[in-house]
């Protein structure tokens, strides 16, 4: 094999051992160049002194008032960028049901004017009750205030609650116990043939105070 045979041999050679992927498309990399020298020429505007852009992307000029998405004070574009009103709002009512955040502070439109109780409503200054032994009132701060009659001590050892009546009562008078015996007070009772007893006075809650005497057959002897 000549020299300028075994020369064009080696170019082929050459030649097939590169991979096609590996050249590169001459229109592909004029494009990509292309969009970087574009990208590398953009210039951004700059607003800075001269307006303000709101988070929307929206520009304002200078000395002009808006309201930014995120909030419901208004700001006034300047030089330094936008300056935004931060007034200091008035503390909610704690009683408020509805709240409006129209404006840049927010507002009550309805405070509570009734006081809840057991499941049930009433309106301010109403008196109610609730059982027979309560007697309730709605104040103005819209909570319930209650006072518990105070019953006295009934003098019998068998008291009993009438309906729709707070404090029991001795329907049968004041009586004490004579044993398992209920004896009114006041008198002396005969509880057997041999026996006579009384309630003390006054202190229903003690045993009565009996006196046996000495029977025979259910006689008494003298």
């Amino acid at each position: 094999m000549g020299p300028l045979l075994l020369t064009a041999f080696l170019f082929l050679l050459a030649l097939s051992a590169v991979s096609p992927a590996s050249v590169g498309n001459p229109e592909d990399y004029t494009a990509d160049e292309a969009e970087r020298t574009a990208t590398e020429n953009i210039v951004f505007d700059d607003y800075r002194g001269k307006g303000c852009v709101d988070d929307s992307g929206f520009v304002y000029k200078l000395g002009e008032r808006f309201y930014p998405g995120h909030s419901n004070c208004p700001c006034q574009c300047t030089e330094d960028g936008p300056v935004c009103d931060q007034p200091e709002c008035p503390k909610l009512h704690p009683k408020c049901t509805k709240v409006e955040h129209n404006g840049c502070c927010p507002e009550c439109k309805e405070v509570k004017n009734f006081c809840e109780y057991r499941g049930k409503t009433y309106k301010i200054l109403q008196e109610f009750k609730p059982s027979a032994c309560e007697w309730c009132r709605c104040e103005p701060n819209n909570e319930v205030h209650c006072v518990v009659s105070d019953c006295a001590v009934p003098e019998c050892v068998n008291p009993v609650y009438e309906p729709e009546q707070c404090c029991p009562i001795c329907k049968n008078g004041p009586n004490c116990f004579a044993g398992t015996t209920i004896i009114p007070a006041g008198i002396e009772v005969k509880v057997d043939d041999c026996t006579i007893c009384r309630c003390h006075n006054g202190d229903w809650w003690k045993p009565a105070q009996c006196l046996r005497r000495e029977c025979l057959n259910g006689q008494t002897l003298s």
